[in-house]
């Protein structure tokens, strides 16, 4: 029998409802990871180096597609709840239409500026050209990427999470069956190349797929069609979901300046051993953001009903969940830190040391993670993306960047692992006083 958004949710029911997401998010990091792998095992630590530098701006160009998934499914959620469904289609769809053409935009601007935005980033000889090569590859396809991220939220407002998990399956099982093939058996100047194509061609299929399933007649709430268009429903999902476009960006730029700043203290060892870390970190933090994705359209849905017994229920639980999470997840990733690092920089034992160490501090910063991440999707999910945005600013942009600049001159590498720990602690500390703050007003 399938969950509705407007059921009562018991533990059990709500990670029924949720493990397709997370496993959604999971899955995304692990074919990410996967893409790392082949890189750094059969083209090299500098084509490696090339992807960690130049991944993050190429994130920040894809969240739009995030932003609208976050701050749209809220909004369609919400009229859901209020019993309007023919107007939420019609908001689902303007949202559709409307990142799609925001991603051909970028992806021609990506193109044309990519060069001068590396040379930015501190590339230089042919780590500058490696990140031209593969950027440009996997910008091309950005239309279907910003089109992933948004689907990725409106498979759960749909009432269709499982389906959502098998399309991002696909894509992945594309991304890595092409980086198997290509980056393999591909000459050595065209391995970097074949890699950016596999992730190119992943994306179109984690972007395309849903776009035909919500186009033909589904037996999901949701199907695209006719609409027109509407500034003030745009301009709603926009500032309802900057804060996950703040989020998203304000990461990328957080990894960049961090990029810079290993650069300086430890050279391209510290940009490969971080890119090690983020490669295994997104898996961590995918259970968190799959999480606050999965019960972001039920916050929404009871908001929009004025169910707020329920919306207290949901939040008690989540804590609680979440407080689980955080404790497994440190512990596993004291663990798994040399494994991790033997798998992708195995070959070379100075950097394999540098990555353990460096990631056993870094580890730490999951206890936090989860409760900074739910804290701010759980503001976005209720209509209030100017909380939402307040923390996840704080949070990357001005917690993370802060850290990432101080930390170092006192400690110096060493500080720049710890500079997220640090962040993620402030940033949850924060989420649970805006949670204590606004209590009365939403009444959960």
């Amino acid at each position: 029998m399938s969950i509705k958004l407007s059921d009562h949710f018991t533990y059990r029911k709500l990670l029924r409802f949720t493990l397709p997401s997370i496993a959604m998010m999971i899955f995304t990091s692990i074919y990410g990871v996967v893409d790392g792998y082949f890189v750094s095992n059969f083209a090299g630590k500098e084509p490696f180096a090339a992807v960690n530098l130049i991944m993050p701006f190429i994130m920040i160009v894809a969240t739009v597609g995030f932003m609208f998934g976050t701050g749209g499914t809220a909004l369609v959620s919400k009229t859901f709840g209020e019993g309007d469904p023919e107007c939420a289609n019609r908001y689902f769809s303007l949202f559709v239409y409307a990142s799609f053409l925001l991603g051909v935009l970028f992806s021609i601007l990506g193109i044309v500026f990519l060069r001068p935005i590396s040379a930015l980033l501190g590339a230089t000889g042919t780590l500058l050209d490696n990140c031209v090569i593969y950027g440009r590859i996997v910008i091309a396809a950005m239309p279907f990427f910003v089109l992933q991220l948004l689907f990725q939220s409106f498979f759960v407002a749909a009432e269709k999470p499982n389906l959502g998990f098998w399309v991002i399956v696909a894509g992945g099982v594309t991304n890595m069956i092409g980086d198997a093939v290509l980056v393999t058996l591909l000459p050595q100047e065209l391995k970097l190349s074949g890699a950016a194509i596999a992730t190119a061609l992943g994306q179109v299929v984690g972007g395309g797929v849903p776009l035909v399933y919500f186009f033909r007649k589904n037996d999901s709430i949701l199907r695209l069609g006719k609409t027109r268009f509407d500034g003030k429903a745009l301009w709603k999902a926009t500032t309802n979901g900057v804060s996950e476009l703040v989020n998203s960006a304000a990461m990328s730029v957080v990894g960049m300046v961090m990029n810079v700043q290993l650069l300086k203290y430890a050279g391209e060892n510290g940009v490969a051993a971080y890119g090690v870390m983020m490669y295994v970190s997104m898996i961590f933090s995918g259970v968190f953001i799959g999480y606050s994705v999965g019960t972001a359209p039920v916050f929404g849905f009871h908001f929009g009903a004025k169910n707020h017994s329920e919306l207290s229920n949901l939040l008690k639980k989540s804590l609680a969940l979440l407080l689980i999470g955080g404790i497994l997840m440190v512990a596993a990733a004291e663990a798994l830190a040399k494994p991790l690092a033997l798998l992708f920089v195995g070959y070379d034992a100075e950097l394999m040391q540098l990555t353990v160490s460096g990631f056993r501090i870094f580890g730490l910063s999951f206890f936090f993670m989860g409760f900074a991440i739910f804290g701010s999707g759980f503001f976005t999910a209720l209509n209030d993306g100017v909380t939402s945005a307040i923390i996840s600013f704080l949070r990357t942009l001005v917690f993370e960047l802060a850290a990432i600049l101080l930390l170092p001159l006192l400690f110096h590498t060493t500080g720049l692992w710890c500079a997220i720990v640090v962040a993620e602690l402030m940033a949850t500390v924060l989420s649970f006083l805006f949670m204590a703050i606004k209590r009365k007003h939403f009444g959960y």
